[in-house]
Formats: structure tokens, sequence, C-alpha cells
């Protein structure tokens, strides 16, 4: 019995050993064929902002809706706490950008907008080894689960390369880092 228990010790860190590492809850994951995995638990991340019916290109008046759509923007948390060390974002940083409907007219609301129904999901991912431009993004409509990056010369690309505040981020637009940014040096105005 006594060697029993000198043994079962050993034999479960041998069995530790060969167990698969798993990634992490926060990090990308990946299907065999280089698809992203959506990250179902994006909405548990820091929460940075929220934007309502914002665009960053010409304006089409007849085509645009009225309300417009809100724009949640989420962050994995240990790249947030990251970015409040260094004021940069680490490799493997996911930004998770949830589109939701808005309305004005519903239950006692007799102004203003309110988040409706989801309307779509977009990641930003910062992966060196797996992108050549470190960054990418990936589309996610209604219950997709997983996602091919959009090309290198994409419009969401070029516009994040050339407008970024920090490291092809939209900083600007989150009002609680861009303190940070500016005191650590790298913020682009």
């Amino acid at each position: 019995m006594l060697r029993m228990r000198k043994r079962l010790p050993i034999a479960l860190s041998l069995l530790w050993l060969h167990l698969p590492a798993q990634t992490p809850p926060d990090e990308p994951r990946f299907t065999g064929d280089g698809q992203l995995m959506r990250p179902d638990n994006y909405r548990e991340w820091i929460y940075l902002s929220s934007g309502l019916g914002m665009t960053y290109g010409p304006i089409d008046s007849a085509a645009a809706p009225s309300s417009g759509r809100f724009d949640n923007v989420f962050v994995a948390p240990v790249a947030y706490k990251a970015f409040l060390q260094t004021g940069s974002w680490p490799d493997k940083t996911i930004f998770a950008l949830e589109i939701r409907y808005s309305a004005s007219k519903g239950s006692i609301n007799d102004g203003g907008h309110y988040q409706e129904g989801f309307a779509g999901l977009e990641i930003h991912l910062k992966d060196a080894e797996r992108f050549p431009t470190k960054w990418a993004f990936f589309e996610f409509g209604g219950s997709q689960k997983t996602a091919k990056p959009f090309p290198a010369n994409s419009s969401c690309q070029t516009c994040h390369a050339k407008n970024g505040a920090v490291d092809e981020t939209f900083v600007q637009f989150y009002p609680t880092l861009i303190p940070v940014a500016k005191a650590k040096g790298t913020f682009k105005p």
C-alpha cells in the first residue's frame, strides 16, 4: 500500500505531461485550414467604447439608415492589461467589434436610440507569425463559427494602417485609452 501511494503522484505527474496544451480562452484559435474560430466569450472582455452610425468613407445619404448601427468594441483582458503598462498591443491581441441594430421607438423610449438585435461581428487580430502585416481582419455573420482573414490589401487593413492612432488600432475612439497612449508616447495624432 505504501508503494502504491508513492507511485500515484509520479503517475499523475507523468499523465499531466502528456495532456494536450490548450489555448487560453482569450487567445486566437484556428482551424486546420487557417480559419479563425469565433471567440464566443468576447462580451466578457474589456469594453472599450461604442459608436453610433460611424463610417470611415463617404456617406450615401439615400442608402444610409436614419438611425445607424451601434458598434461596441471589446478587447481581450490580457491585451488590455499589457496596453495599460506599455501603451502598445502585444502579439495575439484580439479586438471584437460587435455591430447591433439601433431603434428609437419601443417600450417607454420617446427619444434617442438604443441597441437591438445582432447585426455582425468583426475581429481585428494581431499575430506577427501568421500575418505578414501583423494584423488581420475577420468577419462573422449571424451564427458563423469560423472565418477566413480579409486580404492583406483590404480596405479595413489599409485604413487602419494609415489612420490607426496606436499600432494600426483606432485608439483615438477609445477615450479611456488615449491618455495611456499619450503618456507612454505611442499615440499617433
